[in-house]
C-alpha cells in the first residue's frame, strides 16, 4: 500500500492482500510479539462494536502497544458539538495509530485527509469495512486452501451491509462467482454490481435462498439484517427474519463448505448449525485478532520486523 492509512479495500493490490494474509499467518503461529513497544494507539468508537473493538485491542496489547480511546460518543466532547476535525487532531496529539469507527460514510478518509497519524477503518456506515474483508480473506483462504476460482453466496443484507461491499472488491483480484441473495428491499446497489461488470466478475441475483444454491457454493456469507440501517421500522419487520440457514439445509452441500458470518448474529443461523464440521464463524472472528496484527504492521511500516 502507498498510504500510511487503511480506510478502503480499493488501496490494496492483489500482492498488498496476499502479503497481509501471509503476515497473518505468522501472527497466528506467534501472536505475542513486541512490535509496538513504546506506541500508542487510540481506539474511537462513535458506533457500538464488540469483535472489532475488542480483537484490536486484543492486537495492540499483545504486540506490546498500548490502548487509549472510547466506545461510547456521547461520553466525549463530540456530544458537545466538537467536530470530527477537531476530535481527529486532539486525538493526533496523544496517538501513534487511530483506529476509527463511525455512522457516517467517508469519515474514515476524511479522517485521514486532516491528520499525519495513521488512521485505520474499522467500519465508516454503509460504505466500508476493510479490516473485516482481511479477516474474511484469510479465513477463505485457511478453510479453501486457496482464494481462486471459488463460488461465494452472500445472504441477507446486502444494500447496507459495509463487509459484503468491501468483500466482493477484496475477492475480485481472485477470480470468484458470486450468487447475491437478498429480498428486493436490500438487493446489492448497482455500484457494486457495476463494479463486477467492470471487471468480468460472474453474480447471480436471488430473491430464495435455495439448496440448489447451497450445494454450488464453497462458501456461504450469512448477513444480518441490521436494524440500525433502518429508517422505516415497518420494512425491517417485514425482511428481518426472511432468510435463516438451519443444519438440514447443509445436507448435500460440498465437503469443503463452510459458512461465515461478520457477526453479531439474530436469527439468520439457527444454533444446530454450529454444531456442524461447515460452521466457521467464530473461528473467523479469532481470525480477526491475526489478520488486525498484520494491518497495524502494514499501516505503521513494521512490515520487517515480523
Amino acid at each position: 500500500m502507498e498510504s500510511k492509512s487503511l480506510v478502503s479495500i480499493d488501496q490494496c493490490s492483489k500482492e498488498d492482500i496476499l502479503r497481509i494474509l501471509e503476515n497473518a499467518r505468522k501472527f497466528e503461529e506467534n501472536p505475542n510479539r513486541r512490535l509496538l513497544e513504546n506506541k500508542v494507539a487510540a481506539t474511537l468508537f462513535f458506533e457500538p462494536s464488540t469483535r472489532t473493538r475488542l480483537s484490536f485491542e486484543t492486537a495492540i496489547n499483545r504486540l506490546g502497544g498500548r490502548v487509549i480511546g472510547f466506545q461510547d460518543a456521547s461520553t466525549t466532547s463530540s456530544s458537545k458539538g466538537e467536530t470530527l476535525k477537531d476530535t481527529i487532531l486532539m486525538v493526533s496529539n496523544y496517538a501513534d495509530l487511530i483506529v476509527m469507527r463511525h455512522h457516517l460514510e467517508g469519515a474514515a478518509k476524511y479522517a485521514s485527509e486532516v491528520t499525519d497519524v495513521s488512521i485505520i477503518n474499522a467500519g465508516d456506515g454503509a460504505n466500508q469495512h476493510p479490516t473485516q474483508t482481511m479477516l474474511d480473506l484469510y479465513s477463505i483462504q485457511k478453510t479453501q486452501g486457496t482464494l481462486n476460482d471459488l463460488t461465494i453466496t452472500i445472504v441477507g443484507d446486502l444494500k447496507y451491509g459495509r463487509t459484503v461491499h468491501s468483500l466482493i472488491v477484496g475477492m475480485s483480484h481472485f477470480n470468484p462467482t458470486f450468487h447475491f441473495v437478498a429480498p428486493k428491499e436490500l438487493q446489492m446497489p448497482d455500484e457494486q454490481k457495476h463494479f463486477c461488470d467492470e471487471l468480468g466478475i460472474q453474480y447471480e441475483e436471488h430473491l430464495d435462498f435455495t439448496e440448489e444454491i447451497i450445494n454450488q457454493s464453497d462458501i456461504i456469507y450469512m448477513t444480518r439484517v441490521q436494524r440500525e440501517r433502518f429508517t422505516d421500522l415497518m420494512e425491517y419487520e417485514r425482511v428481518k427474519n426472511v432468510y435463516i440457514l438451519n443444519k438440514k439445509m447443509l445436507d448435500n452441500s460440498k465437503d469443503n463448505l463452510r459458512i461465515l458470518h461478520p457477526l453479531p448474529r439474530v436469527n439468520e443461523i439457527d444454533y444446530d448449525v454450529d454444531d456442524s464440521p461447515k460452521a466457521y464463524y467464530i473461528q473467523q472472528a479469532q481470525n480477526g485478532l491475526f489478520a488486525r496484527q498484520a494491518i497495524i504492521c502494514e499501516v505503521l511500516g513494521l512490515n520487517h520486523l515480523i
